[in-house]
């Protein structure tokens, strides 16, 4: 199993001057993208029982997510008011005191031994005291189980860049799998060095793949046998780029997890042809979901090729 750590909120999309909830969330999308492309996968995050809550758990449901590590609360569900210009989403988010937040890095669950790989990711490795729950997660489980982790970082919600960046760089240092834009690669080193030198300088800290995406240019991956593969993005009409990355990574996750690639040893003896068919399946993916509005990732039937 896949287990997806991280937020689950409603996005509040505007529709002709008036706001619509829907259920999402990085981590959340790549859960629901991951069970539809029937992949065993499982989800945990902190979920109100509001109406809300209720909303995202029977989301993940109707697309085969197990929601048996999900921690409820009676606090409330976060909201994210998404603004879309020319398909493009920015976001404003009522986040304090909420469900997802307030995860206690003292109370770690225990994690069932059918989990294989840890995915973390998105603003809920920003926001304290989730953040640090993330993270002392992942170190708890990073000897025994694969991680994987895109920080999607968004700059605007960072309020301490410094605590941040410590706390990123202790993830990256313990993860198997990093996924980052070209725009985070060069958030988190800063600097005129060449994209290559940057993306070996990061695996150099720990990871033993590093897929690096490059929007309509396409994304590459760096192998720890020294090896870099690249695949194009697919030309499609763009309708929005609402839960583009977080499908991508789904697409790249299912098709490791056919291969039979997520364990410690697999990911470090990944061969460049079973990380193009990744990279190849994660951008097939992420296609359909941009083709049409909202973060609605398709189903395994609408795919060209099987996972």
């Amino acid at each position: 199993m896949i287990l997806c750590c991280g937020e689950a909120l409603i996005d509040m999309i505007e529709n002709d001057g008036a706001f619509r909830p829907y259920a999402g969330g990085a981590v959340f999308n790549t859960a629901i993208a991951l069970g539809r492309l029937e992949r065993e996968v499982g989800f945990l995050s902190g979920i109100s029982t509001d109406m809300f809550g209720t909303l995202l758990r029977d989301t993940l449901q109707a697309s085969a997510v197990d929601t048996s590590t999900v921690i409820l609360s009676d606090q409330p569900t976060t909201l994210a008011f998404v603004q879309l210009t020319d398909g493009n989403a920015t976001y404003t988010f009522y986040d304090e005191n909420t469900a997802g937040r307030s995860l206690n890095a003292n109370a770690l669950p225990t994690i069932p031994p059918a989990v294989s790989t840890l995915y973390f990711g998105g603003i809920s490795l920003i926001g304290m005291p989730a953040a640090d729950f993330y993270a002392a997660l992942a170190q708890q489980e990073a000897q025994q189980r694969v991680i994987m982790i895109d920080p999607n970082i968004r700059p605007q919600f960072i309020a301490d860049q410094d605590s941040y960046r410590a706390r990123l760089a202790k993830m990256i240092g313990i993860c198997d799998i990093l996924k980052v834009s070209d725009d985070d690669l060069h958030w988190i080193t800063p600097g005129d060095a060449p994209i290559e030198e940057k993306a070996r300088a990061l695996m150099a800290l720990g990871p033993k793949l590093l897929i690096l995406t490059k929007g309509s240019a396409g994304a590459s991956a760096y192998l720890a046998c020294g090896e870099t593969v690249d695949a194009a993005s697919r030309r499609v009409d763009v309708v929005d780029t609402v839960g583009a990355g977080d499908t991508f990574n789904a697409g790249v996750l299912a098709k490791l997890s056919q291969l039979g690639c997520l364990t410690k040893d697999g990911i470090a003896q990944l061969t460049a042809d079973d990380a193009l068919a990744a990279l190849r399946l994660g951008a097939e993916v992420a296609s359909i979901t941009v083709s049409r509005a909202g973060a609605n990732p398709p189903m395994l039937s609408e795919l060209s090729q099987g996972v």
